[in-house]
């Protein structure tokens, strides 16, 4: 793919897909792995390379099959551009997708272009996965957003962007030094480990589902649910299910059969006729925004009290 020099520091890249994308939506399932930005003139990206820290632009498009246009900035531009095609999905073509349940024959019918886009960083997709272990989403994501905010560095380019926080940063710290963050030491000792383990961890990135997952899981603090959250978003494996999740059976079973509580097997059994394409069918799923009314007890937030810990 030819690179152009843009005005300034930056590089151009100019991409023909190979199949139809919507961009937004295909980006929109990584968000949870990454920096992303949504603004009007396209989707920003601040990242660390093996070549340094990139900040990529994607503009949007009037057309899913109209040509990509990518900027980048910073030492890793180039490598950066190289990745764009893995974020957006370009060697997912869905052979011998056919949906059985009838709403996710809808959905795929109303997001024909929705692509499983993956992520080349592993440490950008695992940190925030391990901070987001067995507690809200919402204690969650401000815990991430302050750990994000106190190691900030500004990311290249033009954009207003923070970089990813560096792992070989984190790796210095001591599990107590999380607690201000929200993060107790179940979460904070896996946390570090992952950080110090950062290098071996993202050899994983071109292995099966079952090697990512198994070294993984070498990780002490790691499981399942860590496991496949990030094999989906690293590997973008179409059949791999999230499990041990707190609400996804649950969305899964309300949207497909009605029911308003379900567990793992259950969401399991609702999704096996769409194998291999589980993932595929539950990323459709998702897009349909039903979820079951509540009528028990919410996720508690658990307060971090010294000498508990």
């Amino acid at each position: 793919m030819p690179v152009t020099p843009a005005v300034g520091q930056g590089a151009r890249l100019v991409i023909v897909p190979p199949l139809p994308i919507d961009v937004r939506s295909t980006i929109g399932r990584l968000r949870g792995a990454g920096q992303f930005r949504f603004a009007n003139d396209g989707v920003w990206h601040a990242t660390r390379t093996a070549d340094g820290p990139a900040t990529v632009q994607i503009e949007w498009r009037a057309a899913s099959d109209d040509p990509i246009v990518v900027r980048s900035w910073g030492p890793g531009a180039d490598r950066a551009l190289d990745h764009v095609p893995d974020l957006l999905g370009f060697d997912d073509h869905g052979e011998g997708f056919a949906p059985v349940h009838d709403v996710v024959r809808e959905q795929a019918r109303r997001h024909p272009h929705l692509r499983l886009g993956r992520t080349p960083s592993m440490a950008e997709a695992l940190l925030p996965t391990i901070v987001a272990q067995k507690v809200p989403s919402a204690d969650a994501l401000r815990s991430w957003r302050a750990i994000r905010w106190s190691f900030a560095e500004r990311a290249p380019g033009p954009a207003d962007l923070t970089l990813p926080p560096d792992p070989d940063r984190l790796a210095e710290l001591a599990y107590h030094d999380l607690h201000r963050f929200g993060i107790e030491r179940k979460r904070a000792e896996p946390f570090l480990a992952a950080c110090r383990q950062a290098r071996r961890l993202q050899r994983l990135v071109n292995r099966t589902p079952e090697q990512l997952s198994a070294g993984l899981r070498q990780v002490r603090g790691l499981g399942t649910w860590t496991a496949t959250m990030v094999t989906g978003f690293v590997l973008a494996d179409p059949d791999v299910v999230v499990v041990g999740d707190y609400g996804i059976p649950s969305v899964v079973a309300w949207t497909l059969a009605g029911e308003r509580k379900a567990d793992d097997a259950r969401m399991l059994e609702l999704l096996e006729p769409e194998r291999p394409h589980r993932l595929r069918a539950l990323a459709l799923i998702m897009t349909a925004g039903r979820t079951p009314p509540r009528h028990g007890p919410r996720l508690v937030s658990a307060s971090i009290v010294r000498g508990a810990l």
